[in-house]
């Protein structure tokens, strides 16, 4: 079998040098390679990328060896049907070093052509590192050495206007474009640069805040044979993701004209704020995750795919959902419905075997943020507690008691405070004193949670069903 190549895949198209993108990890060329290989084929933007690595280590030179060629492998179910797609991603050009190729880093922006910025350098990236100077070759934090190259353009094209750069990080942090543009500002500042060079970047560029969500698990190491076997190609770089994607662009619409991945048939969403979109993501995907996991483990499930299955965990999921934390969120109720019926999909992936264990890795912290907002929004239009949601931290309060489920022994894992707090309780016997201990505990919330009207109450009359008839009378009695 041939080692994938240009010269040994003639097939793969050849295309303008548009985009340069920091970072060359399986997320980013399953994702944004991927939608601008989709982009390629159903609009006329005919768009490249230059991939620079942004660390000392790293993988362009594997890239390199390939050509930047790569096959992708989607799975998962799409509108019911299964998906198990491979297809030949050819839209990278080539990769760069800056750390040993940083003249050619520096040469990008000197092409006329060069005119979106993208970026996935982990969370961690997006940070202003006040050791970098301007003359290092590179600056070693991701923000300096994107200064230095927004620098050298505008010294080239001498401040001209039409070549300004459009900028989508996406790091996953809410307000990314706004972190990532402060960071640019404070080298301005560190480095001293000229104002008429601060007021091209702000004027002529633009740096815009994304979300984006696609499960990347990476290398199939499992099935990299026969994927090689069906593509016909020794590959090194196989890639594989969910067939869901979502890329969200809080930028106005010419910004949409220049780069037209909405008009590709994609699920790319160009909009004033992308605020409504983080927070539906985290209320309608993390926040079911985080009650059916201890409610199917507590029920005798063990995956995702099993609880949604499940006659019974099924309900109580589609409750929890559709019934309290959907009414919860601002946006068109068609809109949040179709999201709904994604993520289902996404939960019922029959490729991906998502264990409910490892979901339950610090459950406090996580209902806190992904399901008490929708819990007390509910109570203020309701007038009622959501039973799913409290059913659900009622399902974290017993998993945390530790103990066995059949020969399994239920480990909790969390902050060693929580855990201590959880042990002393239970060792009460009480399950009342467990609810307003556990309500009580402003290290978890931040705040009394007794003060919930009916909470403590619900989730001691909770705690003390699943105690005397186990978890999925508990769920039959909210259904």
């Amino acid at each position: 079998m041939e080692r994938l190549n240009r010269t040994s895949a003639p097939q793969a198209k050849r295309y303008t040098e548009k985009v340069i993108q920091f970072g060359e990890g399986n997320f980013l060329r399953a994702f944004i390679e991927w939608i601008i290989w989709k982009t390629n084929q159903k609009t006329d933007f005919n768009g490249s990328v230059v991939v620079v690595q942004p660390i000392e280590k790293g993988m362009v030179e594997w890239l390199n060896e390939q050509d930047g060629l790569y096959h992708l492998n989607l799975q998962g179910l799409l509108n019911g049907e299964a998906i198990d797609s491979v297809d030949l991603i050819d839209v990278i050009s080539r990769g760069l070093n800056p750390y040993i190729q940083f003249d050619e880093y520096l040469k990008l922006a000197e092409q006329p052509e060069i005119r979106f910025v993208i970026s996935n350098t982990t969370e961690a990236g997006i940070a202003f590192d006040p050791a970098c100077k301007l003359d290092d070759a590179p600056a070693s934090s991701y923000p300096g050495k994107l200064t230095q190259l927004l620098y050298h353009r505008w010294e080239y094209f001498k401040g001209a206007k039409d070549k300004g750069l459009i900028i989508f990080p996406c790091e996953l942090i809410f307000e990314n474009g706004k972190h990532l543009k402060e960071c640019i500002r404070q080298y301005i500042d560190l480095w001293q640069l000229p104002e008429a060079f601060r007021a091209w970047f702000e004027e002529a560029c633009g740096v815009y805040s994304t979300l984006v969500d696609r499960i990347v698990p990476g290398y199939p190491r499992d099935t990299a044979a026969q994927l090689c076997e069906r593509a016909g190609y020794d590959d090194h770089l196989l890639d594989k993701a969910e067939i869901f994607h979502l890329w969200v662009i809080e930028a106005p619409a010419c910004v949409a004209e220049e780069f037209p991945a909405d008009k590709a048939g994609l699920n790319v969403l160009f909009v004033p704020s992308e605020a409504p979109y983080h927070e539906r993501k985290v209320t309608l995907l993390n926040g079911p995750h985080t009650v059916l996991s201890p409610v199917g483990y507590l029920s005798g499930l063990n995956t995702v795919k099993e609880c949604c299955e499940d006659p019974e965990i099924g309900a109580f999921v589609k409750k929890v959902m559709y019934d309290e934390l959907l009414p919860t969120l601002n946006l068109p109720k068609e809109e949040l419905e179709k999201f709904a019926g994604d993520v289902l999909e996404r939960f019922r992936n029959p490729f991906v075997k998502h264990f409910v264990t490892s979901i339950m890795l610090n459950s406090f912290p996580k209902f806190k943020t992904r399901d008490l907002p929708g819990l007390k929004t509910y109570l203020e239009r309701k007038g009622e507690l959501p039973k799913g949601l409290v059913l659900g931290l009622a399902g974290i309060c017993t998993y945390y008691k530790g103990g066995k489920r059949g020969d399994d022994e239920i480990v909790p894992q969390d902050d060693e405070k929580i855990i201590a707090l959880l042990k002393e309780l239970w060792a009460s016997g009480d399950v009342r004193k467990v609810a307003s201990g556990v309500l009580a505990d402003e290290f978890i919330w931040g705040e009394n949670l007794n003060t919930v009207p009916g909470l403590t109450d619900l989730l001691a009359d909770d705690l003390a069903l699943i105690q005397a008839k186990g978890m999925r009378e508990a769920v039959k009695s909210i259904l």
